[in-house]
């Protein structure tokens, strides 16, 4: 669905005078053929005059001023047989190749700037003469055909770039090839039974050849090659009259595989496609009749596979001349990228090279898109595609050379018909996408545009019958072309819309125009409508066009057209606006009659009438051959793709943007640029979002804006299939059409253009067309309420006026409910649809209103099921109505949810309509129903909601059965723990302690001992409330409620000593001593008590307040020994685990370093969770590194959650040889500090007693000190030797098991220093400074610590 339009043309003028400073003889001189450097971006061009070749460069595609461009003069070779037939330059050895027809081969060195290093050197001869020559596509092989007229010496010849003969083999073969095809004869005559009659019948004369030859054919060979150089086809004659051409296929080295068919007037032309899949040449038409041979003048391109048998053909359009006229093909030649064929056709009036495609396989018909003939000359004498740049074709006459370079381009019309033209030689087929999808090569109309020439025109009509340029108007379908020589016309279409019979479009004429400037080129036609008022319409109409000399010029008409006779022309204005460049291009505006022209540099300047165009409007970093412009937020956005595949956005006075780098197609509608990408994906960008961004990238100063700051990664993106472009875009239907790279069409609708056009529709108030469209492209109907939920609240009676179909909004609620809106936006929207159909008409909506209750949040079974009671009671004698709601109601709730709410409404008349229509089983529910209609009522509903286990309710009514259930109502709360409930329904009653004292025992017997008591003391149990403090240890609560319940002293002291006992066994030492003390009256055990929890001060105090004396040395003085002893061992054990794990941590770093690659691992954790293993014992891996696991034998086939989650617990347990080992020995040392602080705490507290009492207890006070500094010392050191690497980043969390395994292998490869944090010890001056003086100590003290 693409043409090719004309993206620039570069003449490279050969002068007269430049021939003569280089030859006497200059006038004579042709260019006869030309040669590409693509590594220096030269053309050299090889001209023929009396004797002389001469050798001339220009460049290649830097486009020069008129004034410079001109040929420079490299060399000349003196021959007597000047012609030519092969001129090429060899990059990788930088040599320029001359082969004559006379047999020479002649080769200049090349110089960094394209200028010959040497003179001319004949590398080799063929006596016989060079008839073709043909390079490889790498240059590493040429192939020569030599021979003479006379049919003697034919051979072909295939050499190296050297020119060492590789092969030599003469033209005729009587064989086939290598890839002969073997006939077995299954299903043929020849192997069938005729019985007596035999196979004498089947012979049948054979056919001979005689005069189907072509009558244009030179009789000469041509060589081609197929684009990986593999293999080469030559097209020959045979020396035998009249014998039929063929074309032989031979591979790289020389050997003959396959010969084509034998075709009619096959003539001399062959081309094989760069891709591989074709072999081209032309066919004459020839048919042979009953009494001669005659022929019809056509001309056909036929195609070859490789085996030589054909593949397809079609007929080139031949012009309606006189038969007598000349008329040949005289070469075939494929673009490099296989997509263009170019066909050279030579005509008694001139040339032409007519450019085809094909699409969608249909080789039968290939659109002809371009028709270029010679300027100021009347043939060719070279036509050749560009090496290296695919839609580059040069063409040179007698002495000028001419560089055509093309671009593809998507002719879109108005978004509202969708429509689409395509040039097909005289033809424009035109497509309607809104309202037809017809695929390539197939379209809906096809609108002829040949134009009627006057017998005086220069050129003939085929020279015309092709446009140069088509474009459809964005607006009304509009459709204009333009030739190269000014004629340009301009039709409505009348682009029907709607469903229908009649014609899908009645194109009329609606103004024509002859330019009549015949040295201007025109090239781009632009046109554009408005109505300006009720009285006219403005069309109007752009042509682009150059001179050879001048830059670009654009004449611009505006024609008023009546608003009723379209055909009426009410007036016409015209001017010429005059640019400031050449080769740009046109960028039509989508709103208004405004136009833009584009520099090659990329710079947008306004088309004014009134005076040329001075500064630019904004620019693209590169020129963008696709540009289109409108309107956004009062500010004009300019939007341009280039060749690069770079998709650019400006605005006036703002810095271009990139929005992507890849795109390959775009489009602008709905508010979005839709792009495709070389990546697969379509890209919808909101011009919005674009307009804002570039706003506020023109407040800065910095480089251009990238993607990235575009916020690319917030637009809506969807992959499509590989290769996918651009069609066209229709907002009336949601749809984007897309055309895939064999030729066939998708239509889709993307969520970013239906949700704008749902969008559009609901802020429009048309409710129903924006809910269809929700529903028929499956988008959540939610989206109704959630884009304005006041609009939709406010308009909820129009919003069902307009869908009105019971079905429509039982699926609008249905979505509402299972949407993600809030559970108070869902019960609104419900209630106030429901409200709403109520007040219209309950009869009619009754399925929706059941809807509305049940999809509620949460849903109201209830008031369905009343509304059908409601419906029973109304429409009684209408039975079938009840039937079918509650039907209805069944199909969307379970039948056995309803039959639970209908039995927990107490109504059995409901149950049994629910039970009866869900069709459950009689004998399931009716004995059920039978037994509770015996209960009285309160005991009824108990069992009811008993049944359906409302617990709360149920113990309700169990109470409002009266009290003769209570003791079942107590059974009752101790089976459903409903304790709370009772309290709450029997407070303010006799049962209100019973009730209490359950409670309190479920407590007790739960070991809430706590919350036990205090139930038991609100009951008056005070026992109970006293045992249940003694099992919690709350002492102080025990013994205020033993003085209130006056409990004998002896058994106070018994609850004492049991108390105390079991705080001591907590560690709650001085708790302990305080109720020895208090309540049991026991010193002794109250200091023992003390010194156990290192309270010696506290010890000492009640020695000297209540005695005896005896205490400090049967207890204190030993006591506080012991718990030196303690501290010691305490300190002797962390000094111990300090000294084993510092010294592993050594070891394991060590072998990091030594050998990490035993340390680390290589395993792939990715893998872990396959089961591959056998039974067999193998060689340890990375993994078994985790759990150190004692055999690698696979046990079971597949890992459980359970075995999973065991897995990860053994994932940095620290077992010896894992790879956590590590990290769990940092860990300990961090707990190792923590550890030091609590013992450093103790020995605080226990030195300065120590230091007053004797001499042995000073001794050992001493020693405890020094054994805590010498500790804390060498830890200090330990953790600054341990952590020393800085911390990097984190590991983000993973959620599943195999991705948590991954990450415990990277996490491997991280210093466990990162992952540990260093521990900090506090510093304090906890010691005495005394025992650091021993001497000191011992003058100054006495025995018992006293002086």
């Amino acid at each position: 669905m693409r043409n090719i339009s004309q993206d620039s043309v570069q003449i490279v003028t050969l002068r007269t005078e430049d021939v003569e400073r280089v030859t006497p003889d200059g006038t004579s001189a042709i260019i006869a053929a030309t040669a590409f450097d693509v590594d220096r971006g030269v053309t050299f061009a090889a001209t023929t005059c009396e004797g002389e070749i001469l050798i001339w460069k220009t460049a290649g595609r830097r486009l020069l001023p008129p004034e410079e461009s001109s040929f420079c003069f490299c060399g000349s070779y003196a021959t007597p047989d000047p012609r030519i037939v092969s001129l090429r330059v060899l990059a990788e050895s930088s040599r320029l190749v001359l082969v004559t027809r006379s047999g020479d081969i002649i080769v200049w060195e090349l110089g960094d700037s394209g200028d010959f290093n040497s003179d001319a050197d004949v590398v080799g001869a063929v006596e016989t003469g060079i008839l073709a020559v043909s390079w490889g596509p790498d240059d590493a092989f040429v192939v020569l055909a030599t021979g003479i007229m006379e049919h003697v010496d034919e051979n072909v010849i295939l050499m190296n770039s050297m020119f060492d003969v590789l092969s030599e083999v003469p033209w005729e073969a009587s064989e086939f090839g290598e890839d002969a095809p073997i006939n077995v004869g299954w299903g043929s005559k020849a192997t069938q039974f005729y019985g007596s009659v035999g196979r004498a019948h089947l012979k049948t004369p054979e056919k001979t050849n005689d005069q189907q030859e072509s009558v244009d054919d030179d009789n000469l060979p041509r060589i081609t090659w197929r684009g990986d150089g593999a293999y080469f086809a030559v097209s020959t004659r045979s020396s035998r009259p009249l014998s039929p051409r063929v074309v032989r296929v031979y591979s790289h080295e020389g050997r003959l595989q396959s010969t084509s068919e034998p075709v009619p007037g096959l003539e001399a032309n062959v081309a094989w496609r760069p891709n591989g899949s074709l072999i081209a040449s032309t066919q004459f038409d020839v048919r042979s009749g009953p009494q001669d041979t005659h022929m019809n003048g056509n001309h056909y391109v036929v195609f070859f596979e490789r085996n030589g048998l054909r593949h397809g053909e079609f007929g080139l359009r031949r012009p309606l001349t006189n038969n007598a006229s000349f008329y040949r093909v005289k070469d075939l030649l494929w673009s490099p990228d296989s997509a263009i064929l170019a066909v050279w056709i030579e005509h008694t009036e001139g040339d032409t090279v007519q450019l085809w495609t094909s699409s969608n396989y249909h080789w039968k018909v290939l659109y002809l898109k371009q028709e270029i003939y010679p300027q100021s000359a009347s043939r060719f004498t070279t036509v050749a595609w560009h090496p290296e740049h695919s839609s580059e074709l040069v063409l040179t006459t007698s002495s000028r050379l001419i560089v055509r370079r093309f671009v593809w381009e998507t002719c879109a019309g108005a978004n509202d018909t969708g429509c689409v033209g395509v040039v097909d030689g005289d033809h424009i087929l035109l497509t309607p996408f809104r309202t037809q999808n017809v695929p390539p090569p197939m379209s809906s109309h096809q609108l002829p545009v040949r134009i009627q020439h006057t017998a005086g025109d220069i050129n003939p009509s085929f020279l015309r019958s092709t446009p140069s340029h088509v474009s459809l108007s964005s607006i009304n379908d509009i459709l204009g072309a333009v030739w190269g020589d000014g004629r340009v016309i301009v039709w409505s279409l009348h682009t029907r819309i709607g469903p229908g019979t009649g014609k899908v479009m009645d194109p009329i004429l609606l103004w024509t125009k002859d330019l009549g400037h015949e040295d201007v080129l025109w090239r781009q036609v632009q046109v554009s409508v408005l109505a300006a008022d009720a009285k006219e319409r403005i069309l109007q109409v752009a042509i682009l066009g150059s001179t050879e000399q001048s830059p670009d010029l654009v004449n611009i008409h505006e024609v008023r057209l009546s608003p009723t006779e379209e055909q009426v022309r009410i007036g016409e204005t015209c001017w010429t606006a005059k640019l400031s460049g050449k080769d740009g291009r046109l960028m039509p505006d989508l709103e208004s009659l405004r136009s833009f022209w584009q520099s090659r540099e990329g710079e947008i300047f306004r088309v004014d009438s009134t005076e040329e165009a001075k500064s630019s409007l904004c620019n693209f970093p590169e020129f963008c051959f696709s540009g289109v412009s409108f309107l956004v937020q009062a500010r004009r956005l300019f939007v341009g793709l280039s060749s690069s595949g770079k998709l650019y956005c400006t605005t006036e006075g703002s810095k271009p943007a990139e929005l992507t780098d890849s795109a390959n197609s775009f489009t602008v509608a709905s508010g979005f640029v839709v792009s495709t990408t070389n990546t697969h994906e379509v890209h919808f960008a909101p011009v919005a979002m674009l307009v804002d961004h570039l706003i506020n990238r023109s407040l800065e100063e910095d480089g251009p804006l990238t993607s990235n700051q575009v916020a690319a990664d917030t637009w809506e993106k969807r992959r499509v299939e590989r290769g996918s472009r651009i069609v066209t875009v229709v907002p009336g239907t949601m749809s984007l059409v897309l055309q895939m790279p064999r030729g066939n069409l998708e239509t889709i609708s993307p969520r970013p253009l239906v949700m704008e056009a749902v969008k559009n529709d609901l802020d429009a108030g048309r409710w129903q067309k924006g809910f269809l469209a929700c529903r028929k492209h499956r988008i959540n109907l939610s989206v109704i309420v959630e884009h304005n939920e006041e609009a939709f609240m406010a308009g909820i009676s129009r919003f069902i006026e307009q869908i009105e179909e019971v079905d429509y909004i039982n699926l609008f609620l249905t979505s509402i409910g299972q949407s993600e809106l809030s559970a108070k936006t869902i019960s609104d929207v419900c209630d106030a649809v429901r409200l709403e159909l109520q007040t219209k008409d309950l009869r009619k909506y009754v399925n929706s209103i059941l809807t509305a209750y049940v999809v509620k949040t949460p849903p109201d079974y209830e008031s369905g099921l009343t509304l059908l009671l409601q419906l029973r009671g109304t429409y009684y004698l209408q039975p079938e109505r009840v039937e079918d709601a509650v039907k209805y109601i069944i199909f969307l709730v379970d039948a056995d949810k309803l039959f639970d709410t209908a039995l927990g409404m107490y109504d059995f008349s409901l149950v049994l309509l629910v039970a009866q229509h869900a069709q459950k089983d009689p004998r399931e529910y009716l004995p059920f129903l039978r037994e509770l209609r015996a209960l009285p009522p309160h005991y009824q509903r108990f069992r009811i909601d008993d049944y359906l286990r409302r617990y709360k309710k149920a113990l309700r009514n169990l109470h409002l059965a009266g009290p003769t259930y209570f003791q079942e109502a107590l059974d009752y709360i101790e089976r459903h723990q409903l304790y709370e409930a009772g309290l709450e329904i029997w407070k303010a009653t006799e049962q209100y302690r019973v009730v209490l004292g359950v409670y309190g025992s479920w407590l007790f017997e739960r070991r809430d001992y706590r919350q036990a008591a205090l139930v038991f003391v609100e009951a008056s149990d005070l026992r109970k409330a006293m045992v249940a403090h003694e099992r919690a240890l709350e002492w102080q609560e025990l013994f205020q409620l033993s003085t209130r319940e006056v409990v004998p002293e002896d058994e106070v002291k018994e609850i004492a000593y049991r108390i105390a006992g079991e705080l001591s066994s907590k560690k709650r030492y001085p708790e302990a001593a305080r109720v020895f003390i208090d309540y049991a009256g026991d010193n002794r055990q109250a200091v023992t008590a003390l010194v156990q929890g290192n309270e010696i001060s506290e010890a000492r105090r009640i020695v000297s307040l209540h005695g005896p004396l005896e205490l400090l040395q049967e207890v204190i003085l030993p006591g506080a020994l012991d718990i030196k002893a303690q501290l010691t061992e305490e300190l002797n054990e962390m000094r111990e685990q300090l000294h084993k794990q510092l010294a592993r941590l050594r070891e394991l770093r060590i072998r990091k370093v030594q050998e990490p690659d035993t340390f680390y691992g290589t395993e792939q954790v990715n893998m872990q969770n396959i089961d591959v293993m056998t039974d067999i014992s193998m060689a340890p891996t990375a993994f078994t590194r985790y759990t150190a696991a004692p055999t690698t034998t696979s046990k079971v086939s597949k890992r459980s959650s359970k075995t999973k989650r065991k897995m990860e617990r053994k994932v940095g347990s620290g077992r010896k040889g894992t790879v956590d080992e590590e990290e769990y020995i940092l860990k300990s040392v961090t707990k190792l500090v923590a550890r030091c602080g609590v013992t450093q705490v103790e020995v605080q507290k226990l030195l300065p007693h120590l230091l007053h009492f004797s001499e042995l207890h000073r001794s050992e006070a001493c020693v405890v000190q020094q054994d805590m500094e010498f500790f804390e010392r060498e830890l200090r050191d330990s953790i600054e030797e341990i952590w020393q690497s800085p911390s990097t980043t984190e590991n983000p969390a993973q959620d599943s098991w195999a991705k948590r395994m991954l990450a415990r292998e990277k996490e491997r490869l991280v210093d466990p220093l990162e992952r540990v944090s260093k521990p900090v010890m506090e510093s304090s001056d906890w010691g005495i400074g005394l025992l650091r003086t021993k001497t000191n100590v011992l003058k100054t003290a006495g025995p018992l610590g006293y002086q």
